[in-house]
């Protein structure tokens, strides 16, 4: 029986798929159970970011999260000439499940944007919904207006993001604002990385957050990060429907979005919908979360769902 370690190195390998490089965290299950759980994290992401998540999900299945194209250092979709589109995202994760997993089922955990692209996914490609068992959202979303930004934030993210998506302004942005001093000096001041930092509790935390954040920014894409944001901030992933209930995990402390309308946007598209809520005083668990800490984003009523589903 395999038993899950503390450092996600000895669990990380080597991903090349359709022209890119990236790399995958496969986590055998840490008991006799043969579900497949495939994790898809969200923007502003790397495969030991959400460590302490997964390390949670081993108790149900065995654990697959990949890189996705132009974020925790994977090559970008515009190294093999294609753009960094939800409809794109939706094709390489489908092509990634037929690999991985050939005829095998799979439950889908995905985490915020992640789970945008989980959902077109399967309104592209419904034959795979054939194959899911257990769909969860964690701090996922549907449509622009889930957001609660006031008019101008989001104006000024939506046009932001436009410009610095469009050569040479990801160069230029990348090497000038998301260098390690001027990151030090300004990040944590920034109003969405106000709530991130909020969490740190003492200085040594915080400089250990900050680290971990200088990293992601700079591992990930610039020019994938803006064309996303672009585009999430547009979205409408509510015009076709996926035959499967939907897991929500959701927090009523989220400073992205609405609960109540990311609920009714999914019951458009999704068979049912289960609510979870959790106590989290942010969008999601911290970067510095470890295992017993991201396990509070793994509610007992999903636990109680998982290994019911196991002994089916």
């Amino acid at each position: 029986m395999a038993k899950t370690q503390a450092n996600p190195a000895d669990y990380i390998q080597p991903l090349y798929i359709n022209g890119m490089n990236g790399r995958m965290m496969y986590i055998p299950s840490n008991k006799r159970v043969k579900r497949e759980i495939l994790v898809i994290y969200g923007h502003h992401a790397m495969l030991e970011r959400w460590w302490g998540l997964v390390q949670n999900f081993t108790e149900f299945g065995t654990v697959t999260m990949p890189d996705i194209p132009g974020f925790g250092g994977m090559d970008s979709f515009y190294k093999i000439g294609r753009a960094a589109t939800l409809d794109n995202y939706a094709d390489y994760m489908a092509a990634f499940i037929k690999m991985q997993y050939k005829h095998k089922r799979v439950s889908i955990v995905a985490i915020s944007f992640g789970f945008l692209v989980a959902t077109r996914m399967l309104q592209k490609y419904p034959e795979l919904a054939k194959r899911v068992d257990f769909l969860i959202s964690a701090a996922g979303f549907m449509r622009s207006d889930d957001f609660i930004f006031t008019r101008q934030r989001y104006l000024g993210y939506k046009y932001g993001a436009k410009l610095l998506s469009v050569p040479p302004m990801p160069f230029v942005f990348r090497y000038g604002a998301l260098n390690s001093f001027v990151l030090r000096k300004a990040y944590a001041q920034t109003n969405n990385a106000k709530h991130k930092f909020a969490q740190a509790v003492d200085p040594e935390s915080f400089n250990r957050m900050m680290d971990v954040e200088i990293e992601l920014w700079q591992k990930n894409d610039v020019r994938t990060y803006m064309k996303t944001t672009g585009e999430l901030l547009t979205i409408d992933n509510c015009k076709v429907p996926v035959n499967l209930p939907v897991w929500h995990i959701y927090t009523n402390n989220d400073h992205f979005f609405d609960h109540d309308i990311v609920e009714q946007h999914m019951r458009v598209v999704f068979t049912d919908y289960h609510g979870l809520p959790i106590k989290l005083k942010s969008h999601t668990i911290s970067v510095l979360a470890d295992k017993k800490e991201a396990g509070g984003l793994v509610p007992l009523a999903l636990k109680r769902e998982l290994r019911k589903a196991a002994k089916a």
